[in-house]
């Protein structure tokens, strides 16, 4: 007799989708946490690695970017053109 119930229950169609689409949705969630934590690793290595350091949070601050923003003439620029794909690159 649970047998047959059994046999039923997976039959649904609520069951038959919702679970494997389930199990994918939670399986791929801690596959991509584990790949994103290997990546942040390898990349924080490799560039240590190469010589490249980056700056402390504490170093760059809004109010720091800001004013070297505010030196800067914008009133005073010229426009260029870039080349177009078709175009041949002349310097």
């Amino acid at each position: 007799m649970s047998l047959l119930k059994m046999e039923r229950f997976f039959k649904k169609k609520s069951v038959k989708y919702s679970i494997p689409f389930l199990v994918l949705v939670v399986g791929g969630s801690f596959g991509l946490k584990q790949f994103t934590e290997n990546r942040q690793i390898l990349s924080k290595d490799e560039a240590e690695k190469w010589g490249i350091t980056k700056k402390d949070k504490s170093e760059v601050t809004l109010e720091s970017e800001f004013e070297k923003v505010k030196q800067i003439d914008i009133n005073n620029w010229e426009n260029k053109r870039g080349p177009r794909p078709w175009e041949e690159v002349t310097q």
